[in-house]
């Protein structure tokens, strides 16, 4: 599979074309299993029994138990049902999370703050895009019965947290750890069966499966009341008629993103790594937002570019020529606030900021083409 026509796609932090694996699980579901899976008769049963071979196939890559598998929408959902879920239900004062955070996670956060009154602290973050660990610990000490939300990998910039050893600091000290994992799934490979995490959630679009399906993992010693009521689907969890065809997609999708991961953690860190490595050889002045050749995810790269005329229209300028990529991140990308991210790192910079996010369909040529455009501008 390669891109679109002759564009290229290097915006895989905001989707990710799906795999035709997935599309060939999919289709049959489509035209053969349309039985609601709540029914009892036998076209309802055949498609609850995807559903939970499903389950148990993620829960396998997982190491954790199906029953701590809930089916949401996606990411959004996901995190939304922790966090509102943690403050309804688990005795949650405070939430710790950071400034540049998923909005997610942020607005979700903010909002109960301003609703429910719950306490919000924000950790501070270094110069260089990396949670202050020091002051996380100090926050967490500081609050009881709080709950920790951290991504594990920026959206924007890439920077990773060390989820196994924070996770282990934060349940030391008595709190809860939620993860925004949306970015790392089919990444990364999470062992569950360790403890170090309360929720972490996965989106079936970003590790090339469908749009509109998402997960929430939840450790079974904590239990949410829903944010979508009506039905008793996901175990009371989570109302309404699961996205069985949906499900089966992410489902693949996660499978083939395990059994291709040390390939396909290869072939795009080499991508990046030439791109760091061109930008620096062909363009004067280029910096980079974050820690990209440090504690970051290989899937992407902030490219601060230098003040110039070419600046302004440098997004638009790509994309006219073909090649599609983000100014920061594409869920809010038609906001003129600019990103938290950045504004939070590097306040008040007049550089352009571009985030080139690679996948497994993406080449060496790829890579090549984009610089030799760049060039024409810089």
């Amino acid at each position: 599979m390669t891109n679109t026509a002759s564009r290229i796609y290097l915006d895989n932090a905001a989707t990710t074309p799906m795999d035709p694996e997935v599309v060939d699980v999919m289709i049959p579901m489509m035209r053969e299993h349309f039985g609601n899976p709540s029914s009892t008769h036998a076209n309802g049963r055949k498609v609850k029994n995807v559903i939970e071979e499903s389950r148990g196939k993620i829960a396998s890559l997982l190491k954790c138990a199906p029953g701590e598998i809930f089916f949401t929408s996606g990411g959004t959902e996901a995190d939304n049902l922790a966090l509102r879920g943690s403050v309804a239900n688990l005795g949650v004062k405070t939430l710790i999370t950071s400034p540049i955070e998923h909005h997610a996670v942020l607005h979700t956060a903010e909002d109960l703050h301003k609703v429910s009154g719950i306490n919000l602290e924000l950790v501070n973050i270094l110069p260089n895009g990396h949670v202050n660990t020091d002051h996380l610990y100090e926050l967490v000490s500081k609050n009881p019965n709080s709950l920790v939300s951290l991504m594990h990998a920026n959206n924007e910039i890439g920077n990773m947290i060390q989820i196994e050893e924070i996770g282990k600091n934060i349940h030391d000290a008595g709190a809860l750890f939620h993860c925004d994992t949306v970015q790392t799934m089919g990444h990364y490979n999470f062992d569950l069966s360790q403890g170090y995490v309360d929720f972490l959630c996965g989106a079936g679009h970003k590790f090339n499966g469908p749009k509109g399906i998402g997960f929430l993992y939840m450790n079974k010693k904590n239990r949410v009341s829903p944010e979508i009521t009506g039905g008793a689907q996901e175990r009371e969890i989570r109302g309404g008629t699961e996205n069985v065809y949906g499900i089966v997609g992410l489902t693949k999708a996660l499978e083939i993103s395990y059994r291709d991961l040390e390939k396909k953690k290869a072939h795009i860190s080499m991508l990046k790594a030439e791109m760091i490595k061109a930008l620096r050889e062909n363009i004067n002045e280029i910096q980079f937002n974050g820690d990209p050749e440090g504690n970051s995810l290989y899937t992407v790269l902030s490219v601060s570019f230098p003040k110039s005329d070419a600046g302004n229209m440098l997004l638009f300028n790509l994309d006219i020529n073909g090649i599609s990529a983000s100014g920061g991140s594409a869920c809010s990308s038609g906001a003129t606030a600019g990103s938290h991210v950045l504004n939070c790192i590097c306040p008040g910079t007049e550089r352009t900021t571009v985030r080139f996010s690679f996948g497994k369909y993406n080449t060496l040529e790829d890579i090549q083409t984009t610089i030799e455009k760049l060039k024409t501008w810089y």
